[in-house]
């Protein structure tokens, strides 16, 4: 049997053997929209919860735009062009606008990435900068949440009248989804907010984990984070298997993103009837597999639908090796997954750590595999010795020992992938 993956630019071909029961797993979607450009304006026009975006943007004379990095495939070439129309017909001039590329602790985008993101004619036309979390003077201090996070956003992003986020929505692997409030925080904040909300505190915590979102604390504190930067409106869409937009959700961040997670949970998620002996997933290809530290997203998904002790094995180029230097010496010097957990409460927390922290708790439930053939096995630190450098091998490593008959979900689209096994 063969299932194409996703895996880099152009995919990969997963060939497996005869003898076990296989299940491609594939989130549901909603169909894509017939004229995305009318959803678009029609939802600028009359948004979710608050006035339209032209009646926002109105006696404003700046605004500010967070869009998402190059690891998103965020159709922001779409859904830039009719929301900047609106901004100018209501008195913001070109040069009053400022499009932040919302990186977190992300790498900054090159200018052949910047024209990927934005599209090359927004490139030239408008300011397009990055996102610096590393410089804190480069931040206004907004004061501290509820559970004492200190809260600092950039500066570029808070000095506008109007502060608008551009992003799309799906399973996030701490934050239940992505999208809304994502853009100000982490996407905009300075490292030592960053690094508060990636802390065990809120890593550890059951709910804190993909298509979570009633009673998940950390989102409820990036809800918090974002009204103190005075969030004024979002563009959210939901995206088909093949990146086209299935829904647009404009309007109060808060409400508007609630609509999109709803859409999403109510059109997408695949239930499936019993978990899984074992599973092949990816960590969804070009952008998101770029680097190790995003790769590892890809154990996620298949978490939920592993049974306890079964294998997982993900397939990630890596084209551009492992990740931030942060991340790299952590896990050069990854001892084992409890050893790591129990090492993270004995230190402040560190740029990064948290990616392994979440890799760590799942591989304490799982037996974790890794086809990186950009990344060595000296990089890996422990982690080496379930690393592959031949896909044939990496295949016969997750199906060992295995009975005949067992049941192996194959995932092409790990962290795009929503799916539950055992439910209704």
């Amino acid at each position: 049997m063969k299932t194409h993956f996703s895996f880099g630019k152009n995919g990969i071909e997963v060939s497996v053997p005869d003898g076990y029961e296989y299940q491609v797993v594939r989130s549901r979607s909603a169909s894509a929209l017939k004229d995305e450009a009318a959803a678009l304006e029609m939802a600028l026009d009359h948004p979710i919860g608050c006035k339209s975006l032209a009646g926002l943007a109105t006696g404003k004379r700046s605004a500010a735009i967070s869009v998402c990095d190059i690891t998103r495939p965020a159709p922001n070439a779409i859904t830039l062009p009719p929301l900047l129309r609106r901004l100018h017909q209501a008195g913001i001039p070109a040069d009053g606008i400022t499009i932040l590329i919302a990186t977190g602790l992300h790498r900054a985008a090159t200018r052949e990435e910047v024209d990927r993101i934005v599209g090359p004619e927004i490139a030239v036309a408008y300011r397009v900068v990055n996102h610096d979390a590393r410089d804190l003077a480069g931040h206004r201090r907004l004061g501290a949440t509820g559970r004492e996070t200190p809260v600092y956003i950039d500066e570029r992003f808070m000095a506008a009248d109007l502060h608008i986020t551009l992003g799309f929505v799906e399973p996030h692997m701490m934050l239940g989804f992505s999208g809304g409030r994502k853009l100000v925080a982490p996407g905009l904040a300075a490292q030592e907010t960053i690094k508060a909300i990636h802390s065990p505190r809120f890593m550890r915590e059951p709910l804190s984990t993909e298509g979570s979102i009633k009673g998940n604390p950390m989102h409820e504190e990036l809800l918090e984070i974002a009204s103190l930067a005075r969030h004024d409106f979002i563009v959210d869409v939901t995206l088909t298997r093949d990146r086209r937009i299935s829904g647009v959700f404009a309007g109060d961040p808060v409400r508007a993103h609630a609509a999109a997670v709803e859409f999403l949970e109510e059109t997408s998620l695949e239930k499936l009837p019993e978990f899984a002996d074992a599973a092949i997933t990816s960590a969804a290809g070009y952008p998101l597999d770029l680097t190790f530290y995003q790769t590892v997203k890809g154990f996620m998904a298949a978490d939920h639908f592993v049974k306890p002790g079964g294998r997982i094995l993900v397939l990630g180029e890596c084209a551009e090796g492992i990740g931030s230097p942060e991340f790299t010496l952590q896990l050069a010097r990854y001892g084992g997954h409890q050893r790591y957990l129990d090492a993270l409460l004995k230190h402040e927390v560190e740029v990064d750590q948290w990616q392994l922290e979440k890799l760590a708790l799942i591989g304490l439930k799982h037996e974790l595999l890794f086809y990186t053939p950009r990344v060595s096995k000296t990089q890996m630190g422990s982690l080496g010795a379930k690393a592959f450098d031949d896909l044939s091998e990496a295949i016969a490593a997750v199906l060992d020992g295995l009975p005949a008959g067992a049941l192996v979900a194959l995932v092409p689209e790990g962290p795009y992938t929503y799916a539950r096994a055992g439910v209704s």
